[in-house]
């Protein structure tokens, strides 16, 4: 993660799981990623969100024929409870992430796909809720 990710790496972040329709990415209170409020920064809990996100869309458009792109176009976030401990992030969406990409590589027109990652304390309270919008487009072949 360091070589990729390294902010991530600094708050960090741990993928603790990962399967077809499933991805948990966790993030401990910590000096580097605390606010002055005493709880977790909110940019910290929105990075290891998109990341539970993020490696589903990773996973399935990984060795895709053609290639697929991926990008964050849209966020939203909401919050319930002030983030402490150790939190850990699941987003389910794994089944509709890979129905868009088998929509853009049957149609090659860009799709989006609205990914939920739900944050979740130690007493397994909800702490956050985001919802990301993945762009999805099939990469044209191009000609030698």
């Amino acid at each position: 993660m360091l070589a990729k990710l390294p902010m991530a790496y600094m708050a960090d972040l741990r993928v603790a799981s990962i399967s077809e329709e499933r991805a948990t990415v966790t993030i401990p209170y910590k000096y580097l990623n605390k606010n002055p409020f005493s709880s977790i920064y909110f940019a910290c809990l929105s990075m290891a969100a998109e990341l539970s996100t993020g490696v589903l869309c990773m996973m399935h458009v990984h060795k895709s024929t053609p290639a697929v792109s991926m990008l964050v176009v849209h966020m939203e976030a909401d919050f319930t409870k002030k983030a402490v401990g150790k939190i850990t992030f699941s987003c389910e969406d794994g089944k509709q992430i890979q129905e868009a990409i088998d929509k853009t590589k049957a149609t090659g027109e860009g799709v989006t796909v609205i990914a939920t990652s739900i944050g979740r304390n130690e007493a397994g309270e909800q702490v956050a809720t985001f919802r990301y919008t993945w762009s999805l487009k099939a990469k044209s072949k191009q000609l030698a």
